[in-house]
């Protein structure tokens, strides 16, 4: 036998091919691996656990209904609002469609829009709750969006309750132009009038809030709570990097950096955000209203 034709031998009796081992089939929907600590989680389990890793507690990504339900006292929430929709009134097209993405994303999140908006309780205070959902569009504010936040906050205000905001957002939805950034302006001048009220407005910020969401009403809020591990800020890292020309501290526009500097009040884990609110709200509501 040839040397060549031993270490071929050698090699085979070694080493399995990989091509050789069937690839495992998972049914969609029923495992996830945790993106910090790289355990296989069982959704069941998630769901029980409001989508936060048991091993490492990392948050996951939890839709605007599992927020709402995590939030509220059982059955007393009633959305309104839900026929204010997007448009597309630049028939704006680049790659694919602009009524198309919308279409699509009202079939994978099943919502309407990416801000759901709607009266409650927490804990017996009387609120106006609004849930941003990543999933639509990367819960981008457009003109729908932004007019369903200022709903949200003129209904508090007729009805003195308490407003409270959940954001997610990658920006400002550029699709729609000029419209989109008006709605900055348009919520943060909603938020003013409540505070004007003497009405509290507390604003949970989750991963990640970025863009024209956080530069408008996310941040105007009288107690700002964050998520866990949440990234926060205007422009993202790499942008900020390339920018700055300078490498950015370890945990820059992290919830935790942020609470250190102010700019986020505290970081509350899901399990405990019920009750924080419910004090909160408490503390703020004038005497006679809630």
């Amino acid at each position: 036998m040839a040397i060549s034709e031993w270490f071929r031998a050698r090699q085979d009796r070694r080493y399995t091919s990989l091509a050789a081992t069937p690839k495992a089939e998972l049914p969609d929907g029923v495992w996830e691996k945790c993106p910090a600590c790289k355990h296989i989680l069982y959704q069941g389990d998630l769901a029980k656990g409001a989508a936060v890793c048991p091993y490492c507690e990392h948050h996951l990504p939890l839709p605007a209904h599992g927020r709402v339900a995590l939030l509220v006292d059982e059955g007393s929430f009633a959305p309104f609002a839900e026929d204010v929709n997007s448009t597309d009134p630049l028939g704006f097209t680049s790659g694919k469609p602009y009524a198309a993405s919308l279409e699509r994303a009202r079939e994978a999140s099943g919502l309407s829009e990416a801000v759901v908006v709607g009266r409650a309780t927490v804990e017996g205070q009387r609120v106006v709750l609004g849930v941003m959902d990543f999933r639509f569009i990367g819960a981008s504010m457009g003109s729908a969006v932004g007019e369903r936040v200022a709903l949200a906050f003129e209904a508090a205000l007729d009805e003195r309750r308490g407003a409270v905001m959940v954001t997610a957002s990658g920006g400002a939805r550029m699709q729609e132009g000029m419209l989109s950034l008006m709605q900055m302006a348009k919520t943060s001048a909603a938020a003013e009038r409540l505070s004007m009220a003497g009405l509290p407005y507390v604003a949970i910020l989750t991963d990640p809030t970025y863009g024209g969401v956080t530069a408008s009403f996310a941040t105007l809020a009288d107690v700002t709570f964050a998520e866990p591990g949440a990234l926060i800020g205007f422009a993202g890292p790499r942008l900020v990097e390339q920018t700055i020309k300078q490498s950015l501290p370890k945990g820059f526009q992290s919830s935790a950096s942020l609470v250190e500097h102010g700019m986020v009040d505290a970081v509350v884990s899901r399990g405990e955000l019920r009750s924080q609110l419910g004090v909160t709200l408490r503390h703020l509501m004038p005497k006679g209203v809630g």
